[in-house]
């Protein structure tokens, strides 16, 4: 009897035992599909994906902006301190300050910072002003109003080529619609082209009618998330639409305003594509008198129709130095907006 009693004892599951343990296991004995230090590696191994995957995410983006954008502009710096001519490259010579000093002196480089600061001029102040009172008009409820959006997103979505050889067409010397107007309200045709203010003008419309529809969605989405308290305040105090607008909307968003005043300053001192195209065969030099020749296009032709890559360099460099100066600028204007806030 008491022999019995011991070998039933001896055969029951210990109540300490891991629940799943054969019977009489020791408590922590683990079965063979699990080894002892498979817990520790896999938590291990969890705590490094946390700290690693944030880095293994955003890594490819510095990859791709350390190979096509960092190391293109230290060596647009290293050729702005030679003398390298696109035909050798292999050829350098230190230049020192030199091309820096030659651009200073050089009275195209002057011709093309004024051309290119008097078209960004035409064409950001037109444009924002547009995208402002459009936008203002699609706040309000229209019929339509997510096919209008999509109209005004059509022109961003068209390539510069298509929309420059559209505008070159229209400004025509000969047979061009904006001539053909100009003649029938009684006013002489322009050679668009040629004329010092016609060219930039034109040069500027291709601008404004790429870029202010995006710009328009870009305010539409600010005021949208203007408080309605704000409106009902003011037309509570008998404020009209226009008041409304200058007195809630304009003030609701000057931080928006100055970001895209700021965005298209940027886009015009870059300005290449439009003006290349406007001009044909004589597209690099701005015209025949050098008459709309930006930044972008005097670099162009300095560095791949000369073939003067130090030159071109100082020329990129003067550019970012421009767009570091539009920076600072900037920085400015937010602490003032801040402190007036």
């Amino acid at each position: 009897m008491t022999g019995s009693k011991q070998a039933l004892a001896q055969t029951a599951p210990s109540a300490d035992a891991a629940p799943g343990s054969p019977p009489g296991a020791a408590p922590g004995a683990r079965g063979r599909g699990a080894p002892a230090g498979a817990d520790s590696w896999r938590s291990r191994l969890y705590r490094w994906d946390m700290k690693a995957s944030p880095y293994a995410f955003v890594a490819p983006f510095f990859i791709l902006f350390g190979a096509f954008s960092l190391v293109p502009l230290l060596y647009t710096a290293w050729y702005s301190l030679h003398d390298v001519q696109l035909s050798s490259l292999d050829h350098q010579t230190w230049a020192g300050l030199h091309n820096y000093q030659n651009l200073l002196s050089s009275d195209f480089f002057w011709n093309a910072l004024r051309n290119t600061l008097t078209i960004g001029l035409i064409s950001t102040v037109p444009q924002l002003l547009a995208a402002l009172g459009l936008a203002h008009l699609l706040n309000y409820r229209l019929r339509g109003s997510t096919v209008w959006r999509v109209v005004m997103l059509t022109p961003y979505a068209t390539s510069v080529a298509a929309a420059t050889l559209v505008f070159t067409l229209l400004y025509s010397w000969d047979g061009g619609m904006v001539n053909w107007i100009l003649h029938f309200v009684g006013v002489d045709p322009v050679n668009w082209r040629e004329s010092d203010w016609g060219s930039q003008f034109a040069v500027s419309s291709i601008v404004i009618w790429r870029w202010t529809g995006y710009n328009a969605l870009i305010y539409l989405a600010a005021m949208q998330a203007i408080p309605t308290d704000l409106y009902e305040s003011a037309a509570i105090d008998g404020a009209s639409r226009w008041q409304q607008f200058r007195h809630v909307t304009i003030p609701q968003l000057r931080p928006t305003i100055l970001f895209t005043v700021v965005v298209s300053t940027i886009g015009a001192t870059q300005l290449f594509g439009e003006p290349l195209l406007f001009g044909g065969v004589s597209g690099s030099k701005g015209g025949a008198e050098h008459q709309y020749q930006t930044l972008g296009l005097y670099m162009y032709d300095q560095g791949w129709i000369i073939g003067n890559l130090g030159k071109a360099s100082a020329i990129a460099w003067s550019m970012f130095l421009l767009l570091v100066i539009i920076a600072l600028i900037n920085m400015l204007f937010v602490r003032r907006l801040r402190k007036s806030q």
